[in-house]
């Protein structure tokens, strides 16, 4: 299984045939390495409505037919805009033909700006643990520090966690060593940073301090072999 990251909080993953994106944000994003145009998913794994985790989805998913799984107030909102939408919620989980897919609490905010301004509620942030292959994969999405973290830890064997370091709108990298050291994952890969001034952290900074498991710093493009 390859799991590659593209700049803010794409994640790609790449396994038994299928290609998974998580909040897939490509043509206005600055700090990535893909081509909104080119992009191709079987599955788009959506943390939250914000415009810089929605992303291209909708045009993605209109290119092919894509499943995507989202919070149901996003779901219900893509679904009307035809596109093929699973809704799940803070702690439900589901078997998919790619793998299991449980929502975790996340701590922020959600919602979608279409372009004449009008703001669309859509449900509460999460958090995704992926199992597939037997390796468990944890996308915070946007969030601050909480205490059920721990609890996330103890109940989930992590094999790979992504968390937000930019700080500002989410963690910044001194809570963000702390939710590692509660999730006890095997390896974390900072996210959410240097996609725009107000963001900009140190990730090699961040990764050298955390601990247990290992803090690993992934350029847009890079990817790692689970």
């Amino acid at each position: 299984m390859k799991v590659s990251y593209h700049g803010h909080s794409v994640v790609k993953v790449e396994s038994n045939g299928k290609t998974i994106l998580f909040d897939p944000f490509i043509s206005e994003n600055g700090n990535t390495d893909l081509n909104a145009d080119q992009v191709e998913a079987d599955v788009i794994l959506l943390t939250h409505g914000h415009n810089d985790h929605v992303g291209d989805t909708l045009e993605i998913a209109k290119r092919s037919d894509v499943q995507i799984v989202a919070p149901f107030e996003l779901a219900t909102y893509l679904g009307n805009q035809g596109l093929n939408a699973h809704p799940m919620y803070i702690g439900g989980g589901h078997e998919f033909d790619f793998g299991h897919v449980k929502f975790t609490q996340a701590f922020h905010g959600s919602s979608y700006t279409e372009e004449d301004g009008t703001i669309v509620y859509t449900g509460m942030p999460t958090g995704i643990l992926l199992t597939i292959e037997g390796k468990t994969i944890f996308h915070a999405g946007d969030t601050g520090l909480f205490s059920d973290m721990k609890m996330i830890g103890e109940r989930n064997d992590i094999d790979l966690a992504f968390l937000p370091i930019g700080d500002n709108f989410t963690m910044g990298p001194e809570d963000a060593l702390v939710a590692a050291e509660w999730l006890q994952a095997k390896q974390v890969v900072p996210v959410h940073y240097n996609t725009f001034d107000l963001i900009n952290q140190d990730g090699e900074a961040f990764a050298s301090k955390v601990t247990p498991g290992k803090g690993t710093v992934l350029q847009p493009g890079d990817s790692i072999d689970l």
